[in-house]
């Protein structure tokens, strides 16, 4: 399976994350903000939001001197026996976290041997999360999640993977024509986010960006009830501002 697109800004801001990381684990006794700069060659403004990032996510913390130490939430990370549960509870605060950003209930999605595979999410009283009336593994074609997973694979794996799931009319807006869709997942700017406007249920949109990251693919999604459709676009580009946590975590 070859992926197609380059990896997303999330991705390089991830990867400058990891390289800070690096540099504070590599000093026991704390490493300062000037120190960092210097070693890591990022400028003080990308570098003082990613150590904000750093810090809420408790990657690093910040000692009496004002300098950077390695933070709980990478211990355990670290740690061979902790680290599974370690990573359920830091993706969970972290989709908590976005879920009340955007205000919408937040899913982490991959693709992975062949098949759509919903991860942890995040929902709410206010932020309900999509009624599975229709197995998502075999509704790609309509779902912003699937669009999404898909328009990261090259074109002979999403032909298998229409293949082997019917493209079943969901509502009056599902795309059924595997020629228009493929046109469309062919179309796709990585940049901008997939939709779904009521294709996959009434009275439900969605939306999903990538968060691809070397071979794995993923993304993640959010869903708004129809009368907030106004919200959509803005609340997917908090979200996609919002990924780096997730592939730090996914990374690490």
């Amino acid at each position: 399976m070859a992926l197609m697109h380059e990896p997303t800004a999330p991705y390089h801001s991830a990867q400058d994350a990891l390289r800070v990381l690096e540099t504070v684990a590599g000093h026991a006794t704390g490493v300062t903000d000037t120190e960092l700069a210097r070693r890591t060659g990022l400028d003080p403004e990308r570098l003082t939001a990613l150590l904000r990032m750093l810090r809420r996510e408790g990657y690093v913390e910040q000692v009496t001197d004002g300098a950077y130490v390695t933070g709980e939430t990478l211990r355990r990370l670290g740690s061979a026996h902790e680290r599974e549960q370690a990573l359920g509870e830091q993706l969970q605060q972290t989709l908590d976290r976005l879920r009340d950003s955007v205000g919408a209930a937040v899913y982490l999605s991959r693709y992975i041997d062949g098949e759509v595979r919903i991860g942890p999410y995040a929902d709410g009283p206010t932020t309900p999360a999509v009624n599975e009336w229709v197995d998502f593994r075999s509704s790609a074609h309509a779902t912003a999640i699937g669009k999404s997973l898909l328009t990261q694979l090259d074109h002979n794996a999403r032909r298998d993977h229409l293949s082997r799931h019917k493209m079943a009319r969901l509502t009056s807006r599902t795309i059924t024509s595997d020629k228009l869709l493929l046109s469309r997942l062919e179309a796709q700017p990585p940049t901008v986010p997939v939709l779904d406007l009521q294709e996959y249920a009434i009275g439900t949109v969605c939306a999903a960006v990538p968060i691809t990251a070397g071979s794995a693919v993923g993304c993640l999604a959010l869903s708004l009830p129809v009368e907030h459709a106004h919200r959509l676009r803005r609340a997917a580009d908090t979200l996609n501002r919002g990924a780096a946590p997730l592939l730090l975590s996914l990374a690490i």
